[in-house]
């Protein structure tokens, strides 16, 4: 089984927009649940990682720290 490696500080695009209108989130906690926060809002939500997988569309950009 392949996990997916998921960084804080990476920012995702969302299959669709948040209630904002963003589909940008960037991740600030990883583990079992992932915390991301909207781009455009600041809003936080926090996700258990099944549901964040099927969720994020796309990396839009990595960490700097790689």
């Amino acid at each position: 089984m392949d996990i997916p490696t998921v960084r804080e500080g990476e920012v995702y695009r969302m299959r669709r927009p948040h209630p904002c209108g963003g589909f940008d989130f960037r991740v600030f906690r990883t583990g079992a649940d992932i915390g991301i926060e909207c781009t455009t809002c600041a809003r936080r939500v926090l996700l258990d990682r099944r549901r964040f997988e099927s969720r994020a569309k796309s990396l839009v950009s990595a960490t700097a720290a790689d």
